[in-house]
């Protein structure tokens, strides 16, 4: 099922991949004809910059889509990078889809929070899968700590500053 849910998120962005790349290049088409122009820019400048825009924004989106597609394929969770390039895909189209719900409608809201699922569904997969390839006792990824979450392998609930401690013998 995990190869099932990344396979199907990383097609989904390859389409909101396209989706952006398709309404940025309409957006910069628009400015070219109408000779639209902010604050006496060059309107060719301007259809330049949303055209620019929409190949940044694929090109975005479709490395998020090659993430999880090598995360499938290998069937292991990505590192730190990924990670993050996941994650603020996913706070790209949260924040996309609240602009959409004000200027475009409900519809376009509800289409960007089915992606969005689609994507925080794909991080908590890849999440568990991590969270078993470590197992109990082993470091993790970072050498800083035991598999179960604490500083370098120690009990928890035995630190200097843990409550569960008793004070010490022979102290007034």
């Amino acid at each position: 099922m995990r190869r099932t849910v990344l396979a199907v998120t990383a097609a989904l962005l390859v389409a909101e991949a396209a989706g952006f790349a398709l309404v940025n290049y309409v957006m910069g088409v628009m400015v070219d004809y109408q000779q639209m122009s902010l604050a006496g820019m060059d309107p060719a400048a301007a259809s330049k910059g949303a055209w620019a825009g929409a190949v940044l924004t694929a090109l975005y989106f479709l490395s998020c889509a090659l993430v999880l597609v090598v995360a499938a394929v290998r069937d292991r969770a990505p590192g730190r990078f990924g990670r993050v390039l996941l994650i603020s895909a996913a706070v790209v189209t949260a924040v996309v889809g609240a602009a959409g719900a004000a200027l475009v409608g409900w519809a376009a809201f509800g289409v960007m929070m089915l992606l969005l699922c689609a994507q925080v569904l794909s991080l908590v997969v890849l999440g568990e899968r991590g969270d078993a390839e470590r197992g109990d006792g082993e470091r993790d990824d970072s050498g800083r700590g035991g598999g179960d979450g604490s500083p370098d392998g120690a009990v928890p609930g035995t630190g200097p500053l843990s409550p569960n401690l008793e004070a010490p013998q022979g102290s007034a």
